[in-house]
């Protein structure tokens, strides 16, 4: 039976909820490496064409971290909405 007040009987977390905030920290983690990496390049006394090289290769870290972030939040959205 519903109860009186018409709420629901649901976990306290649904499962899509739970994996969205654990895509959407995993994806903030890499952001908050990709942050780390660059200052720690940055502070290097490497030739320019070295740093150059080395924060390209960042590029694809910080653009995938981004990507999960934006996927978890999604998925999390759905966990709550539905």
């Amino acid at each position: 039976m519903r109860p009186r007040d018409g709420s629901r009987n649901r976990p306290a977390m649904h499962p899509f909820a739970l994996l969205g905030l654990v895509l959407t920290i995993t994806g903030l983690a890499g952001l908050g490496y990709c942050v780390l990496q660059g200052v720690r390049i940055r502070g290097k006394n490497l030739p320019a064409e070295e740093i150059h090289a080395r924060l390209h290769r960042l590029i694809a870290v910080n653009l995938g971290s981004v990507a999960l972030s934006a996927l978890g939040l999604a998925v999390l959205v759905v966990g709550i909405l539905f």
